[in-house]
């Protein structure tokens, strides 16, 4: 079967590692990928627009789309393709909006009885700036719009926190809402799920880390690495994450007649007083998949087709003993201005060391770096402390001049800091 897979990321280039080794596929062709991508999928220089894309798999003729990033489902891509046939592995517009618009996710929260937050949804600044005088910190900015991971202030301070929202009501995009909420205590954690909207197979749990420096410190970035899997819960917290938090949103969306069928993200936090949802994301976690998709023995592609085909319930999901971490190398300077164009020079990946591309491209046969999150080195190994020294191994393999990364990946499960 040909596929078309879409995005650019280390985690397009994790699932297009995952999707090359199917004895199903005939042809990979990724949109618009990148220099790893290209190693084992024919890239498509296409736009990043729904419509483009639609164009593409209709004239590839292609079996399935597996769509990567939030925005071209949030646009409404599956909800296209389905119209013309063609099998698509990601939610549809109205399922997508959990992810696209935190006011909206935070009242189906409520609607649905989803423990999370206290929280308030402010249209104008004044408001806004009001209810913090009144609140005070610590306290949790979010801009409820789509904003790439980056999205989410913890303020310590009251100061920091009118700063963000200042920010969000200066940007450009159209009618901004701030979503202000109580800070949470505890472990954070991100719970996924392969769902066909009735049934669902739950992922290893993930730990990522958010923050750009050691120790949690720094502005928010799209995730500077990860682990898996992190026995955090014990049966009672994995049975209440099940049934007051996965269930219940999965009902509250059949209830209001929403096609849901992809991966659904529970971004959770462990709190004294049990498990409590943060936020959704309606694809699969960036860098949480680059931890995860290696611990799948089933063939991601029979995953998808049962998920795209309404039949997860037919499948049983086999998962790899062992664990898997993740760190992230970013261009100096991000997660605000970076360099570009930087050469790299890599390893030769193993079973057990592997490689993501993130933001590279190749120019005159040299690999440089494109974006700010550059390159995902995956160590595998029996458990966590050996992952992530493996992971430690491999980034001291690189040549990436000035390359930012933390080194403390896996520190809040092993109890100890660089």
């Amino acid at each position: 079967m040909k596929v078309l897979l879409v995005g650019s990321g280390g985690r397009e280039h994790a699932l297009a590692w995952k999707l090359a080794r199917s004895p199903s596929v005939t042809e990979l062709v990724a949109a618009p990928g990148n220099a790893g991508i290209a190693e084992v999928a024919r890239l498509a220089g296409r736009g990043a627009h729904p419509d483009d894309l639609l164009r593409l798999a209709e004239e590839e003729s292609v079996d399935l789309v597996v769509i990567g990033p939030e925005a071209p489902l949030v646009a409404g891509l599956s909800d296209s393709l389905r119209e013309r046939g063609i099998a698509a592995f990601g939610p549809g517009e109205a399922g997508a909006r959990l992810e696209g618009s935190k006011a909206y996710a935070k009242e189906f929260m409520a609607r649905y009885g989803v423990p999370t937050a206290q929280h308030r949804t402010f249209v104008d600044q004044g408001s806004a700036l009001d209810y913090l005088r009144l609140k005070g910190a610590p306290v949790v900015v979010k801009d409820s719009g789509l904003a790439a991971g980056k999205g989410v202030t913890v303020a310590e301070e009251e100061a920091e926190a009118e700063e963000a929202v200042r920010r969000i009501f200066a940007g450009s995009r159209h009618e901004p809402r701030v979503v202000i909420e109580e800070r949470l205590q505890g472990q954070e954690f991100s719970y996924l799920v392969f769902t066909d909207g009735e049934t669902y197979r739950p992922m290893p749990i993930a730990q990522d880390y958010k923050q750009a420096e050691e120790g949690d410190l720094g502005p928010m970035t799209g995730g500077m690495g990860t682990v898996a899997p992190v026995g955090l819960l014990d049966a009672t917290s994995r049975e209440q994450v099940e049934r007051e938090i996965v269930e219940r949103t999965l009902a509250g969306l059949s209830s209001e007649g929403i096609d849901y069928r992809g991966v659904l993200y529970f971004g959770l936090m462990l709190t004294d007083a049990g498990p409590r949802l943060l936020e959704y994301n309606v694809r699969f976690g960036d860098p949480e998949t680059q931890v995860v998709v290696p611990l799948l023995d089933t063939d991601l592609v029979e995953v998808m087709l049962a998920v795209a085909e309404r039949r997860l319930g037919e499948l049983e999901l086999s998962w790899r003993q062992g664990s898997a971490a993740c760190v992230v190398m970013a261009a100096p300077g991000y997660p605000a201005a970076y360099r570009r164009g930087i050469p790299i020079t890599t390893y030769e990946p193993t079973e057990d060391l592997l490689l993501f591309h993130a933001g590279t491209e190749r120019r005159e046969g040299r690999l440089v770096s494109s974006g700010g999150r550059v390159l995902d080195v995956v160590g595998l190994a029996e458990g966590t402390e050996e992952a992530v020294l493996r992971a430690y191994q491999g980034v001291a393999m690189v040549d990436f001049p000035g390359a930012h990364y933390r080194k403390d990946i896996g520190s809040r499960l092993l109890g100890r800091r660089p």
